[in-house]
């Protein structure tokens, strides 16, 4: 209950700051940062754009990878346009693609620049179940493999950068608390990721298990670096629950009515990039490395996020993957000498738990009844009831609804009941 009071309130934690700060009051204290050159992924928009345009704001030379370099270049404009000093290059880059993060950290290298930061920001929530050029499933290999890839190359960079500067190179990965939907069991990640066809794809989970990738990729770089005495750290952030073009893709009457009635939980997106840009600059922070961050202060992780062991194997497969291609995955997982225990239940611990009436639904017609069941321990029990004449998606809203229902003081248990005309 203390926890949910300080989010709402936005009390300061230990770090002097909490949910309610934003990017350009946690990067007061960073002081001039013209020495410094930043990577951003994802900074056409949302969360990404305001990173990147708190650090030029601070003096720092950005460099903006995006698919689309018209994306990129708007944001660039919107950035000059209040900073007109801010030097800023614009680059080409497909995470999804494991070539398209060579080609880049190949044409990054030639300008010769040095690197001290790279935010590894960039997220993608796939609706429909789809492999990338690579063999692997589309939101794994966009939000925690692509990143992977760069890490791994642009780190040698990095580690130079530090030494000839004598200033810290920090990696940040933004994650997100949904990774959380994986409580107490560990994952056959590759059995996951590989799949030609997926008849049961759920989009929510293959979103869940790229930020769980996420977070393990931070515990496993940081033990590395520490090892290679390296002048480099890396850690994780949750930015918060925010109303970006991520959760608006996911559009409909559910989704809308989720975000109106929890408006009061969400952050701007200045509150949302705080975080990130905490954790990137904050003097404060030198040497530490391998911590999850949620509202700029160290927060815990779960037991799996924590678990060295899953973190090795991933980082193990990883490598495997990103030198060998997808064909190698299968080979690795009848493999004895390379166990990965099965995957158990997607069902959110405590929180949250959804129930059709029947039948595999990949969407909801009109008409359709939104029943959610908030039960207190009290025994009190509140409903409310949503009436839609618009077809519903229900794709990512268990996404939304799970994701904002574990702020509550309190377990909360949902159902949602729908009457269902089947595709």
């Amino acid at each position: 209950m203390f926890e949910t009071l300080k989010y709402l309130i936005g009390a300061a934690g230990a770090s002097g700051y909490g949910s309610k700060s934003t990017g350009e009051q946690v990067t007061e204290s960073c002081g001039d940062l013209h020495s410094i050159t930043a990577i951003i992924t994802g900074a056409t928009s949302g969360i990404g754009a305001e990173t990147a345009r708190v650090l030029a704001k601070r003096g720092a030379r950005l460099v903006l990878p995006a698919r689309s370099l018209k994306a990129a270049e708007d944001a660039k404009a919107r950035i000059i346009s209040e900073n007109p000093d801010a030097e800023i290059i614009v680059m080409g880059l497909d995470l999804s693609s494991l070539n398209s993060v060579r080609n880049f950290v190949s044409e990054f290298e030639s300008f010769n620049l040095p690197l001290n930061l790279l935010i590894n920001n960039a997220g993608k929530f796939a609706h429909e179940h789809a492999i990338s050029e690579d063999g692997i499933e589309m939101t794994f290999a966009t939000n925690y493999l692509g990143h992977f890839l760069l890490t791994k190359l642009l780190l040698k960079k990095m580690i130079e950068t530090a030494k000839t500067t004598g200033i810290q190179g920090r990696i940040v990965n933004v994650s997100s608390s949904i990774y959380n939907w994986f409580s107490g069991d560990t994952i056959r990640y590759l059995g996951q990721i590989s799949r030609n066809k997926s008849r049961d794809f759920d989009p929510t989970r293959a979103y869940a298990l790229s930020k769980l990738a996420n977070v393990l990729h931070t515990k496993e770089l940081a033990q590395r670096l520490k090892q290679m005495e390296t002048n480099v750290t890396v850690n994780c952030v949750h930015p918060g629950v925010v109303r970006t073009r991520l959760t608006r893709e996911r559009e409909g009457i559910v989704t809308d009515m989720a975000f109106f009635l929890t408006s009061k939980l969400l952050k701007t997106v200045p509150q949302a990039a705080a975080t990130t840009c905490y954790v990137a600059t904050h003097p404060g922070l030198v040497n530490v490395t391998g911590k999850y961050f949620s509202d700029c202060n160290e927060a815990s992780t779960s037991k799996l996020g924590s678990n060295s062991t899953e973190a090795a194997r991933l980082w193990t497969a990883s490598e495997i993957i990103v030198s060998r291609g997808s064909k190698a995955v299968q080979n690795l997982l009848f493999s004895s000498q390379f166990k990965i225990p099965q995957i158990i239940s997607s069902r959110p611990p405590n929180f949250f738990f959804s129930q059709f009436t029947y039948g595999k639904v990949r969407s909801i017609s009109s008409p359709a009844v939104l029943i959610l069941l908030f039960l207190k321990p009290s025994s009190h029990l509140i409903s409310l009831i949503i009436f839609s004449n618009k077809r519903l998606r229900a794709v990512g809203l268990h996404f939304v609804i799970g994701d904002l229902l574990s702020l509550l003081p309190f377990k909360v248990s949902a159902s949602l009941i729908f009457r269902v005309d089947l595709d």
